[in-house]
């Protein structure tokens, strides 16, 4: 027969927590309680100071007539840039992670991760200069090559910009200011793959790529998932390099290559800013509203796609 402990035995089999367990728990809860508070600090600043853009005058969002139809060309600016930079950067991410952990030899592996993550660290302005200055010239050709021979695809229908100043450019630079996010994570996540499912898969008369495809993305697949949402929100947050870089306006296209663009949030809120009455500071305001609103809802559906595909693999 198995004895059953009573409650007083089991607190006294429990070890007792050590000081340093606790202080590290109570550091670590005040720490989520901190970021948590931020957040919700920001979120009220955002809709106590935002709520008024949402009723001035016509005026004040010319050349709109009201808030919905200013805000809406900023946010399908900002969908539009950051979906461009993921799609840039996302396979070439994945493709340097892989090229760490499974291809490179060791020596080479660990400045190339080095140099990666050091890209995390330039300034966006850096990138932003970068890409107006440099970028953006040596572009034009690539643009005027796409107006003449893929000018049948909407977003390469041209006529191409004399500047290189375009929403294709922006992206360029958002996908090289996100690639170190989400090579980074990926890297880690990939190589935390149990070892022994590796080599059962070469065992069995795999090739490397059909054991990193069988093997390495499934286990990989939630990491995956929450370091591209991450390259996301750093993408539809940006502002300096997407100010620097756009010649943009508020307008609906999917002409990645023209000299119209459509502006983003961010770079609206930083170029109007400093000339903004307090009317249309408001409006400013209110619109970075819309944008927390929208991030906030991308990383809670980021984070149920997460633990869905967790939970799918603990069964």
């Amino acid at each position: 027969m198995t004895a059953t402990m009573t409650p007083d035995e089991t607190r006294q089999a429990t070890p007792p927590r050590r000081r340093g367990d606790r202080v590290f728990a109570g550091l670590s809860r005040g720490a989520g309680l901190v970021i948590l508070a931020a957040l919700a600090g920001v979120f009220v600043f955002l809709t106590i100071e935002g709520i008024p853009g949402l009723s001035q005058p016509a005026s004040t969002y010319a050349p709109s007539a009201d808030f919905l139809s200013y805000v809406g060309p900023l946010v399908f600016g900002t969908i539009l840039a950051a979906l461009l930079a993921l799609v840039l950067a996302v396979p070439f991410a994945f493709g340097i992670a892989l090229f760490i952990s499974h291809y490179a030899p060791r020596r080479l592996a660990t400045p190339v991760a080095y140099v990666v993550d050091l890209l995390a660290a330039v300034p966006s302005v850096v990138f932003g200069l970068w890409g107006a200055r440099t970028l953006a010239p040596y572009l034009v050709s690539l643009h005027t090559w796409l107006a003449e021979h893929a000018s049948w695809i909407p977003f390469f229908k041209g006529p191409a910009s004399v500047t290189g100043r375009t929403i294709f450019t922006a992206g360029i630079v958002l996908a090289i200011m996100i690639l170190p996010i989400i090579t980074a994570i990926s890297r880690e996540i990939f190589a935390q793959t149990p070892r022994l499912n590796e080599e059962a898969a070469l065992a069995l008369g795999a090739t490397r790529w059909e054991m990193i495809r069988l093997t390495v993305f499934p286990y990989a697949r939630s990491g995956m998932v929450s370091a591209v949402m991450l390259g996301l929100g750093r993408a539809l947050g940006e502002t300096m390099a997407v100010a620097m870089v756009l010649s943009a306006s508020p307008v609906v296209t999917l002409n990645l290559i023209s000299n119209t663009n459509p502006a983003t949030v961010a770079s609206n809120i930083a170029s109007s800013f400093s000339e903004a009455t307090p009317a249309k500071l408001h409006v400013l305001i209110a619109t970075g509203l819309v944008l927390f609103a929208f991030t906030f809802a991308v990383n809670f559906a980021a984070r149920w796609v997460v633990g869905r595909s967790e939970r799918r693999m603990a069964r």
